[in-house]
């Protein structure tokens, strides 16, 4: 698979999730996919790694808060091989009336044309403070 093919995949996962298509969303993954959210989970709940049931719940739940779909913007890409990297922006709105505005770094490793590893860089603090804590 080409790397603009993989850009295409990346895309695409973007899409559906501000759609809040979850089902298209997953269907970018494969099933063995695993996500890892960069941090220290005993200091921030979001962090550690996940497999695609974990994600699959975790994501259910925070889009639950969400008054808006999560929009994720690639801001730049990287493409080499199996592997992307693509710095991007994120917006949402809650239902409790924070606003989410978050930076992200994700390095996507690829697999049969779908996405098998996920590590994602942002914001951690931001994301607590908006996202986990009360």
């Amino acid at each position: 698979m080409s790397t603009a093919a993989h850009k295409e995949v990346a895309e695409k996962l973007f899409a559906e999730l501000k759609a809040g298509n979850l089902e298209g969303f997953f269907s970018c993954l494969t099933p063995d996919a695993t996500w890892t959210v960069i941090g220290k989970p005993d200091q921030f709940a979001l962090a550690g790694t996940r497999n695609m049931a974990q994600m699959k719940e975790l994501l259910g739940g925070v889009a639950g808060t969400m008054a808006t779909p999560l929009s994720v913007t690639a801001t730049g890409w990287t493409c080499e091989g199996d592997r992307v990297a693509v710095e991007a922006l994120s917006s949402a709105d809650l239902k409790n009336g924070r606003k989410y505005r978050n930076e992200y770094h994700f390095i996507l490793e690829f697999r049969d044309g779908k996405i098998a590893k996920v590590k994602e860089y942002m914001d951690t603090q931001h994301a607590k403070q908006i996202l986990v804590d009360p």
